[in-house]
């Protein structure tokens, strides 16, 4: 599906579809938004290429899972990052690969599947007089994906406290298992967000002529995006390194238990194998051995035994308890 909205030199405000880009083409006095969403691939690739778009930036946001990436051309500033379409408590994730292209008078979005960003712009719009700044309306979109990003994120955070409260109080295998698949998937988002915040990094020190130029507060609404990236990252790597943390201290505190078990046993090895020789001595019953004989052997050995036995167990409690 082809969508636009247009915005006339004469201040009119039409939505429509396809026949809005010669109306656009004809007055160099409106600007245009085009929203290419569930489009066939051929179909898609020719419509930007009609509209002067590169021809690896057109690769690029066709291309399943291509990392986020912005990118200056003749005609067009291409920003391709990833919204969400379901953030999970478990921070499983449905994401969505989101093409912007920012050109003069003219913003082409571009998503195989439903946008929140896009659909909330595209309401406000309007009200906001957004189409005369493309870039910054590019901005603003994204700002918004960031937001429901960071917002998921923080709605994780005490879900973690109460795993740290459980791993301190009782800690099992079970919480170990939901720890590292949390770990596993926090890395991923950590991957992501670290993409953007450099993506948003090399447009926000290299801003293109064309975006300075609109009638809009492009700088700042960069900086403002890049500070979200920021702390989106620095939240999913400090959460990432307290996972690692909790699952560290749980194999220490197993390493620290199966310590003291085998300390037990090796006190009762140290007590039972001095026993277990006498007894395998005495046990022998060879004919010259007069100890077998005597009238109180019996009681002898026991007392050897028990004297060992207290003397091993003192040694073994004085050295380790």
């Amino acid at each position: 599906m082809i969508r636009a909205q247009l915005l006339t030199g004469d201040k009119q405000w039409l939505e429509g579809h396809e026949e809005l880009i010669e109306q656009w083409r004809a007055d160099d006095r409106s600007f245009i938004w085009i929203d290419l969403f569930d489009e066939k691939l051929d179909v898609e690739k020719s419509f930007l290429q009609s509209m002067n778009c590169h021809p690896l930036a057109i690769e690029d946001v066709q291309r399943f899972r291509h990392p986020p990436k912005t990118e200056t051309f003749d005609n067009f500033t291409l920003i391709l990052y990833r919204g969400i379409t379901e953030f999970n408590k478990d921070l499983t994730i449905q994401q969505i690969t989101i093409g912007l292209f920012a050109g003069d008078r003219c913003l082409i979005s571009r998503h195989a599947d439903n946008s929140l960003g896009i659909q909330q712009y595209w309401e406000l719009a309007q009200k906001e007089n957004l189409l005369v700044s493309p870039g910054l309306l590019a901005t603003r979109i994204m700002r918004f994906s960031v937001g429901r990003y960071l917002e998921a994120l923080l709605a994780f955070e005490p879900s973690l406290t109460d795993l740290e409260d459980v791993m301190q109080d009782k800690p099992n295998d079970e919480i170990m298992r939901v720890l590292i698949a949390y770990q596993s998937r926090l890395r991923k988002l950590r991957r992501i967000f670290n993409y953007h915040e450099r993506m948003i990094q090399n447009l926000r020190t290299d801003i293109p002529q064309r975006l300075i130029d609109e009638d809009g507060d492009i700088e700042h609404a960069l900086q403002d995006l890049y500070e979200r990236c920021e702390r989106l990252n620095g939240l999913c790597t400090m959460y990432y390194e307290i996972c690692g943390d909790l699952i560290n201290g749980y194999l220490s505190l197993s390493s620290h238990q199966l310590n003291n078990t085998m300390k037990v046993l090796t006190v009762f090895t140290a007590i039972f194998v001095p026993l277990t020789f006498i007894v395998g001595v005495y046990g022998m019953n060879f004919d010259n051995m007069p100890e077998l004989h005597a009238t109180y052997g019996y009681f002898y050995a026991w007392g050897v035994m028990l004297c060992v036995a207290v003397i091993t167990g003192w040694v073994a409690i004085k050295k380790w308890g």
